[in-house]
């Protein structure tokens, strides 16, 4: 079962933060609303759960669109929905240039929100999931010897067997050793899933 996504919501417009609170639970999703950017940071309540920002342009404090920039300065990964209700080109081009998922002026229409959201929260789910896979490789890869390391780089960099062996100084049959050890404990069914795995892990031969 996935684990429920969290809308945070920053807006310091106490009104308007209480209908984007209602309209997201309307729909049966969880919310955190904080009047200011600070609160957010001390609140740190987004940290582990998948859900993404509902971030007003201007606020007391540092603006939206300067936490935007900051965000992995403070470690927040979540995608960002922009909000403001003195939008102009050069703002939302900053924004989107900066990863927003969407800029929206307000008034806005309530599903072009909740679209907007719903975009955000996939796009944070997907990032989690190839987050987990990578980490799986990573923990196959350390659990390989040494040289079933080396042999898996040079394979999945191209080079045939009997080139491995030679890099390697090592008898063409022991490398056919290697390399199927290799695939069996990273879980790859062909030459073409190794190279997949190695290109995630950013694999490169010594």
């Amino acid at each position: 079962m996935a684990e429920a996504a969290i809308v945070h919501i920053i807006e310091d417009d106490a009104s308007l933060r209480a209908a984007l609170d209602s309209l997201f639970r309307s729909v049966g999703m969880q919310t955190r609303s904080y009047g200011t950017v600070q609160d957010f940071l001390d609140g740190r309540q987004h940290a582990g759960a998948p859900g993404c920002l509902v971030l007003d342009v201007r606020l007391p404090g540092m603006s939206g669109l300067d936490f935007q920039a900051q965000l992995a300065e403070h470690q927040v990964l979540l995608p960002v929905v922009m909000m403001t209700g003195h939008g102009d080109i050069p703002m939302t081009v900053q924004a989107m240039k900066a990863g927003a998922v969407d800029f929206l002026t307000k008034p806005f229409r309530d599903q072009d929100m909740l679209d907007a959201v719903a975009a955000a929260i996939e796009r944070d789910r997907q990032r989690r999931s190839q987050g987990r896979t990578t980490l799986i490789l990573q923990e196959r890869f350390a659990a390989l010897s040494p040289r079933e390391q080396q042999v898996m780089a040079l394979v999945t960099a191209g080079k045939m067997n009997k080139q491995v062996a030679g890099d390697l100084k090592l008898s063409e049959i022991t490398v056919k050793i290697h390399r199927g050890a290799a695939m069996r404990k990273m879980g790859a069914q062909s030459l073409a899933d190794l190279v997949r795995m190695a290109e995630a892990l950013n694999l490169r031969p010594n």
